[in-house]
């Protein structure tokens, strides 16, 4: 990832909306509206950058101009942003109808299988390592949180589906092929296999909702929910069948082993072929372009989960993890912090052309674009009458994804665009107008 300083120049952009309309008759369009929100200081670098002056090579300067603000008309309801096609909601029912298929059978499975104890103890125990990586993940998407339907098709996706298809290939290979070694089933078998189902199911979200994978940080959240499901599943059974087989004790060791020191492993896999699908998908909206740094990323997701069951099967398992695995996983948060920080500075550069029309003020963009400033906008918001944090944390979601909408403009990748501006700039200034009402 590259650090800020000067871009190179780019190509004029293909996305220009209309030219805003000026009311011909009726009151005059008032001038820019300038609050006096409490904000966090301003860094003296970032107050002198001007518009023009990206800090990042992913804040890329265009000719477009958002449209000036006019005189809003009142509204009984804030508009919302437009629906997907009928195709795509479709294709979703079709989804969710397999899932729901496969989790039946799923259940049959372990019944099956453990026995009814057995499944329901793996699952009581199960649940804990997915409450610590989905409450990671919250931390990582607390900028710009994924739409709650997404989160839960990839958990979903990861938990059932992805399981269940990774049964159905174990199975025909050992039935077929004869495949039956322990080593050759941890070291390539489960990598490939399991990665290659994870990743489909990162890869589907991508198809069926572009406009909210906008970049690297949400393809990492949507493979580590993915990973957290498929490792949630696992789980059921790696602690079903300790308890079946040795007991408490067997059962204690194998879940400090996958439920306290590694709860991450599955997320850390799949997040890497997230990252690559994210990283075009900034800049591209083509499927074969996802496919393409998809595969490139699922050869990473690969490498790294063979690396970390061959560690686990053929080394010294402690020495390695903190040797080897414990320093990949700093490595892998410190590469997610970075991330978070490009994403910041692109909300803001995004923002701050919406200023430079006269949407928002500077203060309003330091109080939306920098966490000092939501934290500082948010306790202010608590001391107003009635406590109006959730109409300031609206406004924050609103103009977050206000950022993301130009972003997906200006690379030409995203043909709602300019209906999902229109309606974003209207809530922006509508939630504005409450947030100071008396």
């Amino acid at each position: 990832m590259s650090s800020g300083g000067p871009t190179q120049p780019q190509q004029p952009s293909p996305y220009a909306p209309p030219p805003a309309s000026q009311p011909t008759s009726g009151p005059t369009p008032p001038p820019p509206y300038s609050p006096a929100y409490p904000v966090a200081s301003t860094p003296p670098t970032a107050a002198r950058r001007s518009v023009a002056g990206y800090a990042s090579p992913l804040a890329q300067p265009t000719p477009y101009m958002p449209p000036a603000p006019v005189a809003p008309s009142p509204a009984e309801s804030l508009p919302a942003l437009p629906v997907p096609t009928r195709k795509g909601r479709t294709i979703s029912l079709w989804l969710f109808g397999v899932l729901g298929f496969l989790l039946i059978a799923l259940v049959g499975y372990f019944v099956w299988a453990l026995g009814s104890f057995a499944s329901v103890v793996g699952l009581v125990l199960a649940l804990i390592p997915l409450t610590i990586v989905f409450l990671g993940v919250r931390l990582i998407d607390r900028w710009e949180p994924e739409p709650k339907r997404l989160v839960a098709f990839a958990i979903a996706w990861g938990a059932v589906a992805a399981v269940g298809l990774t049964l159905l290939v174990d199975t025909a290979l050992t039935l077929l092929l004869g495949i039956r070694s322990e080593e050759f089933g941890a070291v390539v078998q489960a990598p490939v296999v399991e990665e290659l189902w994870k990743g489909l199911g990162v890869f589907l979200i991508f198809l069926l909702a572009r406009r909210a994978f906008d970049g690297p940080v949400d393809g990492i959240v949507y493979g580590a929910l993915v990973g957290a499901g498929f490792a949630f599943t696992e789980n059921i059974q790696y602690f079903g069948v300790s308890l079946i087989e040795g007991g408490g004790e067997q059962l204690t060791v194998t879940f400090v082993v996958r439920g306290l020191l590694s709860p991450f492993a599955h997320a850390m896999f799949t997040a890497i072929t997230g990252f690559a699908i994210g990283m075009v998908a900034r800049r591209h909206g083509s499927a074969r372009a996802a496919a393409g740094a998809g595969a490139l990323g699922l050869v990473g997701a690969i490498l790294l989960h063979a690396l970390w069951n061959g560690s686990a099967t053929f080394a010294d398992f402690f020495g390695l993890y903190f040797t080897l695995q414990v320093p990949l996983f700093i490595g892998f948060i410190l590469g997610i912090v970075a991330l978070r920080r490009e994403e910041a500075r692109l909300t803001r550069a995004r923002l701050e052309d919406y200023a430079a029309a006269g949407w928002f003020t500077p203060e309003e963009v330091t109080m939306l674009a920098t966490p000092g400033g939501r934290k500082v906008g948010l306790a202010w918001a608590s001391q107003l009458r009635g406590d109006r944090r959730p109409l300031m944390r609206a406004f924050i979601k609103d103009a977050t994804e206000l950022a993301s909408v130009r972003q997906r403009a200006i690379t030409g990748r995203d043909p709602m665009a300019v209906n999902d501006e229109r309606a974003l700039l209207i809530r922006t200034r509508a939630t504005r107008a409450a947030l100071l009402a008396y």
